[in-house]
């Protein structure tokens, strides 16, 4: 079924943008697996917006077991063109996380992509963050220099951004050790912030590439007690993700046609006991949120399946529904964007 993509030029170049970003870490993914695991590459996926009317996406998703726990690299662009009736004009992604399989290797999250209105006004979202089980300072000051180099000027901002939007305010603490969050960029030149996007994008991923090979070569001890505080981080991830990231909220909310997509960044597995004892730090209504989603987690070992996915995406989008309120609790930078009403 062919997909529409989005008319405006800006609009096609940043998808070339996101596009090329994929590839270019997909295939460096695969390289890693022909290296260190069982030589199988990451698999495509389709999805379609109203079945390709207003365009789709697709997403590699690991497949090797040995070496990951999960991953995925997506990309999409929705588009209204065809609609009066929306102020959006496209929204054009890139969307990764990489959980690794060693609790020694950190997991990697970044988010490229452009928005443009049909007013013409656009702008970009930035975003990079280090996720690690286990803390290495080798890792968290090779991510920050790499930040700092390419970031330039942007640097303090993007760092504050990422700082204050990664904070779990329940349990006091960050999601990673490196954060980098620009929101609204837009330098009034096109060309010049679409570069930026680009080097942005290649640097962290050839950074990340690097401390992963690192890893794999020289921590190769894994022991019970590192494979219990990976699945506690994975456990925090999923608190996270779920009751805070106000991208994967907007995404649950706008349509329910990737909902096992848009959950690509949750862990393999989560220890249900540790979520549960969360749920008393937690503020109404978002406790009751947390309780619905251990409650959905109906596997024993904490399995996250397709099937989890899906009921937790649910969840998730009922919550928000009957407590529009409880938006305004997520995380955000300075610039908070309207997402879910640019799709209305």
């Amino acid at each position: 079924m062919e997909k529409i993509y989005a008319q405006a030029v800006e609009a096609q170049e940043a998808y070339n943008v996101v596009e090329d970003l994929q590839s270019f870490f997909v295939t460096r993914l695969n390289e890693l697996s022909t290296t260190f695991g069982d030589d199988k590459a990451f698999s495509p996926v389709e999805w379609f917006r109203d079945a390709g009317r207003h365009g789709g996406g697709v997403r590699f998703v690991a497949s090797d077991d040995s070496l990951f726990n999960r991953g995925s690299v997506n990309i999409s662009q929705v588009q209204y063109d065809d609609d009066d009736s929306k102020s959006l004009a496209s929204a054009t992604a890139l969307s990764t996380i990489i959980h690794p399989l060693n609790p020694h290797v950190p997991s990697i999250h970044m988010h490229i992509s452009w928005t443009q209105l049909k007013t013409g006004e656009g702008y970009w979202r930035v975003m990079a963050d280090l996720n690690p089980a286990i803390i290495y300072d080798e890792d968290t000051e090779a991510f920050e220099a790499n930040l700092k180099k390419q970031a330039k000027e942007h640097y303090d901002e993007g760092h504050e951004q990422g700082e204050r939007y990664f904070y779990i305010p329940a349990l006091e603490r960050h999601r990673g050790v490196s954060h980098f969050y620009l929101e609204g960029f837009n330098s009034g030149d096109f060309e010049s912030d679409k570069c930026f996007a680009i080097s942005m994008g290649e640097s962290v991923i050839k950074t990340y590439m690097e401390i992963v090979k690192n890893a794999l070569k020289t921590r190769t001890v894994i022991s019970d007690d590192d494979k219990d505080q990976q699945l506690a981080y994975h456990s925090l991830y999923l608190l996270q993700v779920l009751t805070l990231d106000r991208g994967t909220t907007s995404g649950l909310l706008i349509h329910d046609q990737n909902d096992v997509g848009v959950m690509g960044s949750i862990p393999r597995y989560v220890d249900k006991n540790l979520l549960r004892a969360w749920i008393v730090k937690m503020k109404a209504p978002q406790d009751a949120l947390l309780k619905a989603l251990v409650d959905g987690i109906t596997t024993e070992d904490g399995l996250i399946n397709d099937e989890v996915k899906a009921r937790l995406a649910a969840i998730v989008r009922e919550h928000y529904q009957k407590n529009p309120q409880a938006l305004s609790m997520q995380a955000s930078g300075d610039i908070v964007p309207d997402t879910v009403d640019n799709h209305k």
